[in-house]
């Protein structure tokens, strides 16, 4: 196993150079472009400067950068899928819907690489479709987003297909505009609906997203929710990465898609606050090199790490009242959207090995290490898709279900007590806290219900949906 050192400017909200150094450093010269517009950003979080020729393990990866990396097997052991896919329940007859802007034409190679590198099957059928219109060719010195779209794309489709091997993937792509505006979330819309109208699948992850309050108003956001209603009406499940600013999000960007200013005060993000959404928060798992538990799993917060705001998003919605299903967590949300509702891995610090072809660095190709929210989209995604195929059709809404089993007390639901959502960080010549929450026993809002035992969590699901 060799291991490289390249330069990488990633598209994704966070990026740490070799040296771990502040984001800032690492985008110097970009030119700021200001958040005014609603616009649907990665949330992938990918460490720059480090890669490797062959997957390492988490003793290379801790002994050579001082930082956790898995492997696909490794999550099946800490997420106990074994005792599912003995069974026959890989995901076999459903469909991942992975939506990306942009998304990356070299996608299919990438991922065949990956299967190879790790011993996963190919997907019965991966399947690529543009329904709000055809994408540019590649090409991030033109659009500076594509780059970090091609990541993230990367990490979606990995990592889903990861957990659920036998589902067949559907990546649907969208065409956003080279600019920043308002253009990228209606497309997004209507790419949706496209899916749901068609009935191509029954889970969808979107691991995007904007603060609400980068949209003109709560009206503007009220106006792009047909595709929610549409996929609730038709027993279609829709999960969204909760956000990576812990309790604040992004004000501004720059033109690649790097946050260059956040919000000082505490900010949700949308889609993930849509009550018809499951908003998918972020965990830190401590795993042995066999993906066994060193220790039960923590709130992601790598805010130290980067120099920036990098943390599980959670928190209240200033749009969206407080849906039904969360009434019997009263007490943590009061009268608003509480999100995340459910967590999993996100952690850069634990982060998923991801395979980049040299054309979506910019540099060379290897096993990178991402995090974020937008690995704990996928990954959710993939049980999901197991527990569609354990109940022989789409779950649709899974909120409901959700709340009921942690009222239960079910095994399956495996409670996070430790971490927090805060972030620290540097802005405008000072130190900036966003205070955020405290994981506790129980619905919190910096992990939601918890996180899962997918050999309890599934049946429980099913159960809970009926």
């Amino acid at each position: 196993m060799q291991r490289r050192i390249v330069s990488l400017l990633a598209g994704s909200a966070l990026l740490a150079t070799t040296a771990l150094a502040a984001v800032g450093a690492a985008v110097a010269g970009a030119a700021p472009a200001v958040l005014s517009d609603p616009v649907p950003v990665p949330l992938a979080h990918v460490l720059s400067g480090v890669s490797f020729l062959t997957p390492p393990t988490t003793a290379q990866c801790e002994k050579q950068i001082g930082i956790a990396c898995y492997a696909p097997f490794q999550y099946h052991e800490a997420y106990n899928l074994a005792p599912l896919y003995k069974k026959g329940f890989d995901g076999k007859g459903e469909t991942i819907v992975i939506v990306d802007s942009y998304g990356y034409q070299f996608i299919r190679s990438e991922l065949a690489v990956f299967d190879k590198s790790f011993g996963l099957p190919a997907p019965p059928s991966f399947k690529i479709i543009q329904p709000a219109g055809p994408v540019p060719p590649f090409n991030p010195k033109k659009r500076p987003m594509m780059a970090g779209w091609a990541e993230e794309t990367s990490l979606d489709v990995q990592y889903s297909h990861a957990m659920a091997p036998g589902a067949n993937i559907l990546l649907v792509e969208t065409p956003v505009a080279e600019t920043l505006g308002a253009t990228g979330f209606p497309q997004i819309v209507e790419a949706e609906n496209y899916v749901v109208n068609h009935h191509l699948g029954t889970v969808i992850t979107q691991s995007f997203g904007a603060g609400e309050q980068t949209f003109p108003s709560a009206q503007s956001i009220l106006n792009l929710r047909s595709a929610y209603k549409n996929a609730a009406a038709n027993g279609v499940s829709v999960l969204a990465s909760s956000g990576d600013g812990g309790a604040t999000s992004a004000k501004t960007l720059t033109a690649q898609g790097f946050a260059s200013s956040f919000f000082l005060h505490r900010v949700v993000g949308w889609p993930a606050t849509d009550p018809l959404v499951t908003a998918v928060g972020g965990t830190q798992m401590h795993l042995t090199t066999t993906g066994a538990h060193k220790f039960p799993d923590t709130v992601w917060n790598d805010t130290k790490l980067f120099g920036s705001p990098a943390a599980g998003a959670g928190g209240r919605s200033t749009v969206f009242k407080r849906p039904s299903y969360q009434d019997g967590v009263a007490g943590a949300v009061g009268t608003a959207r509480g999100v995340p509702d459910i967590s999993m891995s996100a952690a850069v610090n634990g982060a998923a090995l991801v395979y980049l072809d040299s054309a979506a660095t910019g540099g060379a190709a290897g096993f990178y290490l991402i995090g974020g929210t937008s690995e704990a989209s996928p990954l959710l995604a993939g049980v999901v898709a197991i527990a569609d195929q354990y109940a022989g059709h789409g779950l649709g809404l899974l909120n409901p279900a959700l709340y009921k089993m942690e009222a239960a007390h079910d095994p399956g639901i495996v409670d996070v007590t430790e971490g927090y959502n805060t972030v620290v960080f540097p802005q405008d010549g000072r130190n900036r806290t966003v205070p955020g929450w405290t994981a506790a026993k129980g619905y919190d809002l910096a992990s939601g219900v918890g996180t899962v035992n997918a050999a309890l969590f599934v049946p429980e699901l099913v159960a809970a949906s009926g």
